[in-house]
């Protein structure tokens, strides 16, 4: 091994101590970017109406348009809801009950998963729901959702969406985070780092984990790549409240450490990283100082907000008797309402359970109880307290359901596979056309035959009304500047647009 030179330490910390070319520029954005942009933009970066607000959003915020919405939940129905038996209501097919739509689908070119792609024949199977028409649009709903039914008129369907994966884990990871590749930032994720947060002792970005009472259900693992942050900074990742015990881990103070000793085990802490990023300029440092703050202010928020003891009858009334049992999907509903309510910029709840290869019958109908009350309780209250408008509204699973059946049909019993090419979604207030219905699908809900929508479509049209150009927010990593709509072409679908 070669020895290290006699003046190792002095060497060692010079190069700590030089400024890179990279910590230059970012250093001095604020002066030198804003002196030079101030030389392009001549007389009218001193004119009245320009203010320091509009150069420095000119420089270091360049992706901020006019926002429709403030927050957003998204509710993720994670498994993949049937559209067929929930809203893509196609009642000819009744008439072809056990088809075998072998040739049909050798004509399609479909890749089918492996889970049907040894069957020897592919019955046609029919909803067995009924539906019936709501709201100013007429859209097709099924009995199974009768809460969100007499809400149409505030929603906003969806019923040509599109993805391109046909396995659960990266159509989650494409529709979460748009991409199929791990390590890729969440939505909510670019939401935080490209909005910031509304409330310094709260996360911008929550997530909850709601309990599935069917105990039928073939329920999907899902991982944090869902929520996480990826190559952006770890404060933008999901904070998980948890529905047992302590709604964050490890949040509150050791036995024997008062308050008073733990602020100043923090001051001493920042000061030490305080040090370090002045030698080293590493963003990570910055980052663990951030979160040793958030979680000291969470110590006050977080069991303030966790207290539902306070909540109305009348609030239980419209949520559902469950959302006083904490974890339920009621009870998720409820807190997502309190979260966005004290500054939350983005609330995801999973649900899981709603990969109903079998039996789809018995525990769709169990899942859709689950959540029916719920989603429209959380409408109508973000409505009731004025919170809509500028509340964002997402619900929706990972791709849509075929039209034959996996394994055995019968009268009362069917099961269906995975199908990318369309499934259907809504969303709700946040500047999205309440009462409307958008794109459709051809005679068997197999192929879309007007307006489709990717999924990348979706992410720019959240991203949009939220306030964001998703072309221009970017992060760079890897050599590359990294955006949640990636490099293959998508686009704001205005037809959704209020």
């Amino acid at each position: 091994m070669t020895p290290l030179p006699p003046d190792w330490q002095a060497t060692f910390e010079a190069y700590n101590a030089a400024i890179t070319r990279r910590q230059f520029f970012r250093s001095t954005t604020t002066g030198l970017g804003v002196a030079a942009l101030s030389s392009l933009l001549g007389s009218r970066a001193l004119a009245a109406d320009a203010s320091a607000d509009t150069l420095r959003m000119a420089m270091t915020e360049p992706w901020k348009i006019a926002p429709k919405a403030k927050r957003a939940i998204y509710i993720s129905l994670i498994g993949a809801p049937s559209q067929l038996d929930l809203f893509d209501y196609k009642p000819a097919l009744r008439n072809r009950f056990k088809e075998d739509l072998k040739d049909y689908l050798g004509g399609q070119g479909e890749r089918l998963t492996g889970m049907t792609a040894g069957q020897a024949q592919f019955p046609l199977a029919p909803s067995m729901f009924k539906f019936a028409q709501h709201g100013q649009s007429g859209m097709w709903i099924s009995e199974l959702l009768p809460n969100i039914a007499k809400m149409s008129n505030d929603l906003c369907f969806i019923r040509s969406m599109k993805t391109d994966a046909i396995n659960h884990e990266p159509a989650n990871q494409l529709v979460y985070t748009g991409s199929m590749q791990n390590g890729k930032a969440s939505i909510g994720s670019w939401l935080s780092y490209g909005l910031g947060t509304l409330n310094a002792d709260l996360p911008s970005f929550v997530v909850l984990h709601a309990k599935h009472s069917s105990p039928f259900s073939n329920v999907q693992a899902i991982s944090s790549r869902l929520w996480g942050s990826g190559y952006l900074p770890g404060k933008h990742a999901g904070v998980s409240l948890r529905t047992q015990g302590d709604p964050v881990l490890y949040l509150n103070d050791a036995p024997g450490i008062p308050r008073e000793l733990r602020r100043r085990m923090l001051d001493g802490l920042g000061e030490l990283n305080r040090r370090s990023y002045a030698q080293i300029g590493d963003p990570e440092i910055q980052t663990r100082t951030q979160q040793y703050e958030m979680a000291f202010r969470m110590q006050t928020s977080v069991p303030e907000l966790a207290d539902l003891s306070g909540e109305s009858a009348a609030t239980y009334a419209l949520y559902g008797e469950e959302a006083r049992t904490r974890g339920t999907f009621a009870s998720s509903a409820l807190m997502a309402r309190r979260l966005v309510e004290r500054g939350v910029r983005f609330v995801q709840i999973f649900h899981r359970g709603w990969d109903q290869h079998g039996s789809l019958p018995r525990d769709l109908a169990s899942q859709c109880k689950d959540v029916d009350q719920a989603c429209y309780g959380l409408v109508q209250d973000l409505k009731q307290r004025g919170l809509l408008e500028d509340t964002l509204v997402i619900w929706g699973g990972e791709f849509g359901r075929t039209v034959y059946s996996q394994g055995t049909l019968t009268e009362t019993n069917y099961g269906r596979d995975h199908h990318p090419r369309c499934f259907t979604i809504w969303m709700a207030g946040g500047g999205v056309k309440a009462g409307s219905v958008y794109g459709e699908t051809d005679e068997m809900s197999y192929n879309i035959v007007k307006d489709p929508v990717h999924v990348r479509d979706l992410h720019a049209t959240i991203l949009h009304l939220m306030g964001i150009d998703h072309e221009r927010l970017s992060f760079k990593a890897q050599g590359l500047d990294q955006r949640l709509t990636g490099v293959v072409p998508a686009s704001v679908v205005k037809g959704l647009l209020a």
